[in-house]
């Protein structure tokens, strides 16, 4: 609007300007221009406000904006520092993780290693077990064992050392029938076959006891290996739990952080958006303001124009036209190239070559 009334007064200025060097009216000339004058600076005025009024409301969006930017930025910093924590607690889970999984694979090794001797002497103990029992019945049946009476007595191989020892002498020293001296040899040799049987079986006892032993120390060994596959278990599972927990922890600030880089890129892109209003704004009142200018000039140079030869002012109408041309030319094309456009690039593209 403000561009159509400008280029009106400038036809009026124009005609006025005919007029003149038609019929010499220098009265026209001077109503038309301070008409002109007039009706411009009071568009500028209302123009002026309403860029202010603008500008102050960009303004302040542009501080919002920057302290959001400084804000978000601060809140990524924060971040930062708490996944740089948080993957340092990550990387000492995982040292004690694979820590704990060596432990376990050498507790593993060490079961492995004496389950089958564990495995091999339970089963020997078994038979050897069986076989003392197999020796009992066998005593017992054929009387060694004395009847029913209690086991120490059965194995009193002492006692009946001596017994043996005292019928052997009396068969020697003393004088006996021969139905005294067949009964004496006949139950020594009953002693003798029971104490034989004893002997066998303490003998067993006495291996059976020792691999009893054995089985005894090898059993609590395998229990204490079996304790401590079963603590480091738990301890490894203790340790996937936290790296789960601290693996979640992490993503959880990956997102949040994604989230407020979004929000500091949509910061920076509405801030060029305000720039670029702001740059609008100012070029708008430079415009207005070369304006005005502009008809204070052509004031004074309609009144100097009357004594200028005409061929003179066409030749220099034509050479401000070619080289305001070559420079628009150069404007455009480093507008199209991706250039950042100067203030008076701007107006060279964006306004009118009258203007």
């Amino acid at each position: 609007m403000v561009m159509i009334k400008i280029i009106f007064f400038h036809m009026l200025i124009v005609l006025g300007g005919v007029v003149q060097e038609q019929n010499g009216g220098n009265t026209a000339i001077a109503s038309t221009a301070s008409a002109t004058a007039s009706a411009i600076k009071k568009d500028n005025r209302i123009n002026n406000n309403s860029i202010d009024s603008n500008q102050k409301t960009l303004l302040e969006f542009k501080r919002q904006l920057i302290e959001e930017q400084k804000k978000g930025e601060s809140q990524i910093d924060r971040i930062n520092q708490k996944i740089e924590e948080t993957k340092k607690i990550i990387d000492e889970e995982r040292v004690k993780l694979e820590e704990d999984r060596l432990k376990l694979k050498h507790t593993n090794e060490a079961k492995d290693a004496d389950y089958t001797k564990f495995t091999e002497l339970k089963n020997n103990l078994i038979e050897e077990r069986k076989r003392m029992k197999t020796l009992d019945t066998k005593a017992s049946s054929s009387g060694v064992g004395g009847g029913g009476r209690p086991r120490r007595d059965r194995y009193n191989i002492t006692n009946l050392t001596k017994a043996l020892d005292q019928i052997e002498k009396d068969i020697q020293t003393k004088k006996l029938s021969k139905d005294e001296e067949r009964r004496l040899v006949l139950k020594s040799k009953e002693i003798a076959t029971r104490l034989h049987a004893l002997k066998v079986i303490n003998k067993k006892e006495d291996t059976y006891k020792s691999m009893a032993m054995k089985f005894d120390d090898l059993r609590g060994k395998m229990t204490k290996i079996f304790d401590q596959k079963a603590e480091i278990g738990r301890g490894i599972g203790k340790l996937k739990e936290n790296l789960d927990e601290l693996l979640n922890k992490r993503e959880d600030l990956y997102e949040e952080r994604r989230m407020i880089i979004h929000q500091v890129r949509e910061a920076g892109a509405k801030l060029e958006m305000v720039d670029t209003q702001l740059n609008a704004i100012e070029f708008k009142r430079s415009r207005l303001q070369y304006s005005s200018d502009r008809q204070r000039r052509q004031n004074v140079d309609r009144r100097s124009s009357r004594h200028e030869i005409p061929q003179d002012k066409m030749k220099k109408n034509r050479e401000n036209h070619e080289l305001w041309n070559s420079l628009k030319e150069v404007a455009m094309k480093k507008m199209s190239g991706g250039g950042k456009l100067t203030f008076d690039e701007m107006k060279l593209i964006y306004s009118d070559e009258s203007d």
